[in-house]
């Protein structure tokens, strides 16, 4: 079904971008990441719905509880396990593959298709877009006069991680009332001012530039961070509506002081003029994918913050490690010298790069930002339990040629969700042992040719090991003090020898059978020319054929499929690709053996999620493959186990220009939840490129409260019958 009342083109491939990827969200998201060398030049080897439920003893108790990844539960929570104490096994089980929501697998839809397209059965409706008041004194929005105040008391701009939690803490099903909880990682300016002075600076003639004025960029400012927002429906498997007014809504901005926790906290290496105990910071930024925890938070991945700063001058070697270059996209630091790296500032960008903790359930409880899990450009965080109530904690950095990583809490588990436990709970990120993968395929070096065909063996495999980096509260990288290793983690990464993928984003743990899926995005710069590594059989694709001509790089991304070696705390797994993504036409792809010419183009995997019957969904960022036709990026089925493993159906099309992100698999009430982020990307306000979501027509008046061009947004698809 197409809800729109008209297509459009959009915006032409750009020669630096992969598929339909627009260069202005290039620079916007990522800072022009795939124009420049990569970051790591060391020599190593390149390479939700169920899990709250597990602090219930009732669902402990029942067959929900494997979903959890097996945990041991007791009165204590820490320490030796009670007398009463329920002991699981590790998750391996074989799901119900071909099970779960039932659709017909839609059509790709060109990348001009300026429509949000979902399968016949089902419909979809908006619940907030970027604009949407949800504070006190939040007026309704009027794109022509929008103001910092107005947009702090908004929805933010382009939603990226996305969670509907039960509105009271320790539900087990999100009922009729939630709390919607959503990222804002980046704005773009000339889709989201008119062409006025009030937004632009002007030049001696009084004509407006478009350089954007300090006005604008604070209402920019305003528009980052995160929201929490209270949601009501009137029966499960119904739309919600969000709620204007509610005390539990929230906005976390650039403005929001946040709580620097772990071991680093109080470094030196985190202090500024601002803050010289360095253990508070204002805002976060480029906030990307993140995970919801079992105890009820949602983390929160601080991603490409490199593009807001100033190389300071003072750790030159770690400047260039993370990207930090000698000017800006946003011009931030023309309006607070944090931004700027000078003298008192140096540091200022070494406090992002973190996994952020929110408590959506307490209004009043500061964010934290927790340094024992690591700095880098996190796309986000998702926490699994070990036998013994240990938080395991899997982690991208979204780079090319970076790696994947894993946290394990010192402390265990506190059942529940009364006061104390809760409190505990909240503690389990800020101390702990935090790892780094190493893969090694098992199949000779010339099977694995670049092309992406399959080696003799039948498949792309081979075992692995998490290499530590501090354990037990002592560093294991040689040179390296515990607070090094945190706030230069990929520093520390490198000289353990770890291995570099394809830009690693998302990791999902299945909820049935405890196996880990990375989503390995893309990698442009991993070519035949590539004086460094070429392909590895964790990275197998440099180049494919298309039409007879041959494009570099692994423009299409995969997808690793992990398996420990026993309990999730282990530093030993074996591991295969589950899937080499491009069009099934196409030679080099792979989807575990299930036959090609039955499967959905996918490309770009960007954000996973699993539904209760364990299937894989993946949503895309740049699809598709082919260089001779681009598609529209979408939300794709693929079940992990049985005889349809690796059958990949999309679900859903969204709009021109747009991405895909923070997909919400509700199997049980019929119902799937995506942002919609950057519709039109390469439009202007003036001119814009998509009308997403009222379709309100080129030339027409809008009415109250509508936006004649794109509005990032939060959406909901439901069956119709």
């Amino acid at each position: 079904m197409t809800i729109a009342p008209e297509n459009r083109p959009l915006l032409m491939v750009n020669t630096h971008a992969r598929g339909k990827r627009s260069a202005v969200t290039c620079r916007l998201k990522c800072n022009d990441a795939c124009l420049h060398p990569a970051p790591n030049e060391s020599a190593n080897e390149y390479f939700k719905d169920v899990v709250s439920s597990v602090l219930s003893r009732r669902a402990v108790l029942g067959t929900l509880a494997v979903a959890a990844g097996a945990v041991v539960i007791g009165a204590q929570g820490v320490g030796a396990p009670s007398a009463d104490a329920v002991t699981l096994p590790e998750g391996r089980f074989p799901g119900h593959a071909g099970r779960g929501l039932a659709f017909g697998a839609i059509d790709p839809q060109p990348v001009d298709v300026d429509a949000l397209v979902v399968p016949e059965g089902y419909t979809w409706d908006p619940i907030i877009r970027w604009g949407d008041p949800i504070l006190p004194g939040a007026r309704t929005f009027d794109p022509d006069n929008q103001t910092p105040e107005q947009q702090a008391k908004q929805f933010g701009y382009n939603c990226d991680y996305l969670d509907i939690l039960p509105f009271d803490a320790g539900a087990y099903t999100r009922g009729t009332r939630g709390l919607l909880v959503s990222n804002h990682e980046y704005t773009n300016a000339a889709v989201m001012f008119p062409p006025t002075a009030k937004y632009w600076e002007t030049d001696a003639a009084g004509n407006v530039t478009t350089k954007k004025n300090a006005y604008a960029r604070a209402i920019e400012r305003a528009a980052h961070g995160m929201a929490v927002v209270e949601v009501r429906r009137p029966a499960p498997g119904k739309p919600w509506s969000y709620q204007r007014i509610s005390p539990v809504n929230r906005r976390i901005d650039m403005d929001t002081e946040f709580v620097i926790d772990g071991p680093a906290a109080g470094s030196d290496l985190l202090k500024t003029t601002a803050d010289p105990t360095g253990t508070r910071v204002l805002g976060t930024m480029n906030n990307c994918a993140g995970g919801t925890t079992p105890w009820g938070t949602v983390l929160s991945g601080e991603e490409n913050f490199n593009g807001y700063f100033v190389r300071a001058g003072a750790n030159p070697t770690a400047d260039a490690r993370y990207g930090i270059a000698a000017t800006t996209s946003y011009g931030w630091e023309a309006d607070d010298p944090r931004f700027g790296g000078g003298a008192g500032y140096e540091n200022e960008a070494n406090r992002f790069g973190w996994i952020v903790e929110l408590d959506p359930h307490d209004p009043s409880a500061p964010p934290v930002k927790h340094t024992a899990m690591g700095r880098f450009k996190h796309e986000g965080a998702n926490v699994t339990l070990s036998r013994r109530g240990h938080a395991v904690a899997y982690m991208g950095d979204d780079q090319a040629f970076d790696y994947v990583y894993k946290f394990v809490s010192s402390r265990r588990v506190a059942p529940g969700y009364s006061q104390w436990a809760r409190a505990h709970n909240k503690t389990l990120l800020s101390e702990g042992d935090l790892y780094v993968a190493k893969f090694t395929g098992d199949s000779p070096a010339a099977e694995i040719d670049g092309s992406g065909a399959v080696p003799s063996d039948g498949a792309f495999d081979g075992s692995g090991e998490w290499l530590p980096l501090v354990v037990g509260g002592a560093s294991k990288v040689a040179g390296m003090s515990v607070e090094e290793v945190l706030v230069y983690t990929r520093l520390a990464a490198d000289k353990v020898g770890a291995t570099k993928m394809d830009r690693p984003e998302d990791v999902e743990i299945s909820p049935v059978t405890g196996r880990i899926y990375v989503a390995c995005t893309n990698n442009s710069g991993r070519t035949p020319t590539n004086t460094v590594e070429g392909p590895t059989e964790p990275n197998p694709r440099n180049r494919k054929v298309v039409g007879g001509a041959t494009v570099n790089g692994n423009r299409d991304g995969h997808v690793v499929e992990i398996i420990p070696s026993g309990d999730q705390t282990s530093t030993r797994f074996t591991w295969n690709l589950l899937l080499v993504a491009g069009d099934p036409a196409v030679e080099g792809t792979y989807f575990s053996g299930y036959p090609r010419e039955r499967v959905s183009p996918i490309s770009c995997p960007d954000n996973l999620a699993f539904d209760a019957e364990g299937n894989l969904w993946i949503s895309t960022d740049g699809q598709p493959s082919s260089s001779s036709i681009a598609k529209c990026d979408g939300l794709f089925k693929v079940p992990v186990v049985g005889p349809e493993r690796g059958h990949v159906q999309q679900f859903l099309s969204v709009p021109a220009g747009a991405e895909t992100c923070g997909p919400i698999i509700d199997s049980r009430d019929g119902m799937v939840y995506v942002n919609v982020q950057h519709p039109g990307e390469d439009g202007t306000y003036a001119a814009p490129q998509s009308f997403f979501p009222d379709y309100v027509a080129d030339g027409a008046t809008p009415e109250a409260g509508d936006f004649r061009g794109p509005r990032p947004t939060v959406v909901q698809v439901y069956r119709t019958r």
